[in-house]
C-alpha cells in the first residue's frame, strides 16, 4: 500500500534525471504530501520519446461513469497485475514513472493511534514508483489517471508495513516504459534489502491538509 508520498525535486531536474521532454502544466513542487486524487508528475514513453506530465492519482477505469463511481484504486497489486479486469490492458501497453522523494506508511500503537513513517532511499537520492496510467472521460471530463504498483514488503519493510510500492532503478526504466522490448514482468519483486531507510514522523501528517518540510523530518519525543 502506498498511500501519501513526497515530491520535492524541481521539475526541469525530474525531466533531466528521466530525459524526458517536460509538460506546462506539471504540478507545483515541492509537496511534502501528495495524496490521492491530487496531480502528480509521471514519465511515459511513446515511439522512443519520454514525456514528462501530469496525472491524476487515482487510476479510473474505462466503464466508470463518474470517477467515483467505484472504488479509488490508488494502488495495483503486482501478484494481480495482469489478471485484473480495471488494469491488465494498462499493465500490458500504459506503464508510466512516478518520480517521488518518499512516502509514507503507518503502524499503530497500542492505544490505537496512528503513527506514521517516512520512508526514503538510503543514499537520499529520488525514487521512481512503478505506475500504469488510463484515459478516462471525454471532452472537458477527459483526464489521464494512474495507479502506483506495489509488491509485498521486503524485510527492511515489513516491520513497519506488508506492503511497499514497486521502486525501479534507473537501469530498469527503459524496460518498464516499454522501450526494450517485453519482460516487465521481471521487475516486479520487491526492492533489495537496505536501499531505503525511515523514520517516525510527527502525526500532524496523519491529515492530509498538513503541509510543509516538517511533516518528513525526524521526530523527537
Amino acid at each position: 500500500m502506498c498511500g501519501r508520498f513526497a515530491v520535492t525535486l524541481p521539475s526541469d531536474a525530474m525531466a533531466r534525471l528521466f530525459e524526458a521532454a517536460p509538460a506546462n502544466d506539471l504540478p507545483d513542487v515541492p509537496d511534502y504530501n501528495v495524496c490521492p486524487t491530487n496531480r502528480v508528475h509521471s514519465v511515459i514513453s511513446h515511439e522512443g520519446v519520454r514525456r514528462l506530465g501530469p496525472m491524476r492519482w487515482g487510476f479510473v477505469p474505462t466503464w466508470y461513469k463518474t470517477p467515483t463511481d467505484g472504488p479509488m484504486l490508488i494502488n495495483a497489486r503486482a501478484e494481480t497485475l495482469a489478471e485484473k479486469p480495471a488494469f491488465r490492458a494498462a499493465c500490458r501497453a500504459r506503464r508510466c514513472l512516478i518520480p517521488a522523494t518518499g512516502f509514507y506508511e503507518w503502524t499503530k500503537a497500542e492505544d490505537g493511534a496512528r503513527l506514521p513513517w517516512y520512508i526514503a532511499a538510503s543514499d537520499g537520492g529520488p525514487l521512481a514508483f512503478a505506475g500504469i496510467w488510463q484515459n478516462w472521460g471525454t471532452g472537458e471530463e477527459r483526464m489521464t489517471t494512474c495507479a502506483i504498483v506495489t509488491t509485498e514488503a521486503n524485510e527492511t519493510l515489513s516491520s513497519v508495513h506488508h506492503r511497499m510500492p514497486l521502486i525501479l532503478a534507473p537501469q530498469d526504466w527503459a524496460l518498464w516504459l516499454g522501450e526494450a522490448g517485453l519482460g516487465a514482468a521481471k521487475l516486479m519483486q520487491p526492492g533489495p534489502e537496505g536501499a531505503l531507510a525511515f523514520h517516525r514522523v510527527d502525526p500532524q501528517v496523519n491529515s492530509n491538509r498538513a503541509v510543509g518540510p516538517q511533516l518528513i523530518a525526524p521526530l523527537v519525543e
